[in-house]
């Protein structure tokens, strides 16, 4: 089995990764979705998590075997960087959402001396604005940032094209794709709601799926 549906069969086995066509959930931004992403569960699965953690090590060692730096999102990035980083015996950090207001007002946490090859760690890809906002902060504080790995990636064209017009570069362990598979095979979905799904990564705010 590949790695793409091992994880996937993981993130469904503990509802990290929910599919509900028929009863979608809504986004904050008010869109209907029939997909639920809650990687935080991941933690409080240890083997998955090891599986998961294993995972994204593997990632760096294949596609960025020069990094000297780990850099979590925050929040859901930070603590996978930190589990990544201390296998690897690498140095990790992580980008704030925003500046402290007390103290040094630091964005960035953890030293970060210029140059360094830095690995963003994200847990979960859909537009990508905030993958791509720490990637811009770490670049303004001269980070030479290779790129991005996360667990999950929805697929969005959104998310595709963002992450090519600020040249960033992102390995998932796992996808939309296989997710929707690995749900119908297990029998949560019906093999019919693929296609369905799939017009719902194809323009989420299209809600035509849910009357198919």
């Amino acid at each position: 089995m590949s790695i793409e549906r091992e994880i996937a069969h993981d993130l469904l086995s503990i509802g990290a990764v929910f599919l509900r066509p028929d009863e979608p959930f809504t986004w904050a931004s008010g869109i209907h979705s029939p997909i639920y992403c809650d990687n935080r569960l991941i933690l409080t699965a240890p083997a998955i998590r090891t599986a998961v953690e294993t995972g994204l090590v593997n990632l760096i060692c294949k596609h960025y075997p020069d990094a000297e730096v780990l850099m979590g999102t925050s929040t859901a990035g930070i603590a996978h960087a930190a589990i990544v980083g201390h296998m690897m015996g690498l140095p990790m950090g992580y980008v704030r959402s925003g500046h402290k207001d007390h103290g040094r007002g630091n964005r960035i946490e953890g030293r970060l001396e210029k140059g360094r090859k830095v690995v963003v760690v994200e847990d979960l890809i859909s537009t990508a604005g905030s993958c791509i906002e720490v990637v811009d902060v770490l670049r303004e504080a001269g980070a030479n940032v290779l790129g991005v790995v996360s667990i999950f990636t929805y697929g969005l064209q959104k998310g595709i094209d963002h992450l090519a017009a600020a040249d960033v570069v992102n390995f998932s362990l796992s996808n939309f794709d296989a997710v929707c598979e690995v749900a119908a095979e297990e029998g949560k979905i019906k093999t019919e709601d693929i296609q369905r799904l799939k017009k719902f990564r194809a323009d989420p705010s299209d809600e035509s799926w849910m009357r198919t």
